[in-house]
């Protein structure tokens, strides 16, 4: 029974994870707050703040397992996509940890582990099925035919959902992280008080830059019309904003499944953890007859246990790499 020491670090999020023969023991995260007084994440910050958390993140994690580093048989890791200078704290303690314990190392990536999380816990989908992976920095629809065979169908041509929904935190004043509080206003409010365009952009793509750029300008033309159009609709503001991104994204969902014949469809990623899209896939897949997998929310945004179950499973094919691997900020997804 393999025991996988799973490492990530490739925003700010620093975490760590035991999983042994699959099934997973623990998952320590810890998150970075200091971020908050910038609006959003500072590399550099985040690095220095990775290199505090790791060697505890790991600790906890081989603790919470009732496991010792000497049970482990090896350790994965997240190579990329992500900043560079947190990859480089992860990847930098993968391979101490696997040197002095003379253990094979795996690398992972960060995307492909994001789909993977559906196998950490029952119920697990069938292949082929469809992943909609959506998260501040990506959105992708995947077509997943095994476990390390995964094909992008339809991606953003430029900002992600979860990018549209941080920046129009950002125009409404309210502090970083934005999309968790876009999410708790939105559950108060009336989806239908405004309306906002749905692009109109071909194939299984995606595109949120010209939705930004009109809440904007809504939001600009309001408020000087009422000064206090923020305080008194900032409910209606973010339910109509969050339906519309919700909306833009099961819609081309929807077209993918129906182009594959596929009915197994699943969720990943940060903004998976949106109440509003997890109540829309849910809808939508009562009504198409899908089985849909929608992932525990501690296994949405980043986070080790995935990176432990993608490693798993690359132990089982004997994917292993060599010390001399190094991150890679934009790292390809096949």
């Amino acid at each position: 029974m393999p025991v996988i020491l799973g490492i990530e670090s490739s925003c700010d999020d620093t975490s760590a994870a035991i999983c042994v023969d699959g099934v997973m023991l623990s998952n320590v995260i810890a998150n970075q707050t200091i971020h908050a007084a910038y609006g959003g994440v500072v590399p550099e910050l985040a690095s220095r703040v990775h290199q505090q958390n790791i060697i505890p993140a790991v600790q906890q994690a081989l603790v919470n397992a009732k496991v010792s580093k000497n049970d482990i048989d090896a350790v994965a890791f997240t190579r990329g996509p992500g900043l560079l200078g947190s990859l480089l704290v992860g990847v930098s303690f993968a391979k101490a940890f696997a040197l002095a314990q003379n253990l094979p190392l795996i690398e992972v990536n960060h995307m492909q582990a994001h789909v993977l999380a559906h196998f950490i816990d029952e119920p697990k989908p069938r292949f082929p099925f469809l992943c909609l992976t959506v998260s501040g920095g990506h959105t992708q629809i995947v077509l997943v035919k095994s476990y390390f065979d995964m094909e992008i169908v339809g991606q953003t041509t430029d900002d992600a959902a979860g990018e549209a929904m941080d920046k129009t935190s950002k125009i409404l004043g309210l502090p970083y992280p934005g999309g968790p509080l876009i999410d708790k206003h939105a559950r108060l409010g009336n989806p239908d008080a405004f309306k906002f365009p749905e692009p109109n952009i071909p194939d299984l793509n995606f595109s949120f830059s010209g939705l930004k750029t009109s809440i904007l300008y809504f939001i600009r033309d309001n408020v000087a019309a009422d000064p206090d159009f923020l305080q008194n609709r900032m409910n209606d503001i973010c339910a109509s904003v969050e339906k519309r991104i919700v909306t833009i994204l099961l819609n081309k969902l929807k077209k993918a499944a129906l182009l594959y014949g596929i009915k197994d469809v699943a969720l990943a990623g940060g903004v998976s953890a949106n109440t509003g899209l997890r109540q829309g896939l849910t809808d939508m897949g009562q009504q198409m007859g899908w089985n849909c997998f929608i992932p525990a929310f501690q296994y949405c945004t980043d986070n080790a246990a995935m990176i432990a179950i993608a490693g798993y499973h690359k132990y089982l094919n004997n994917d292993f790499v060599g010390q001399n691997v190094a991150p890679l900020a934009r790292m390809p997804f096949s």
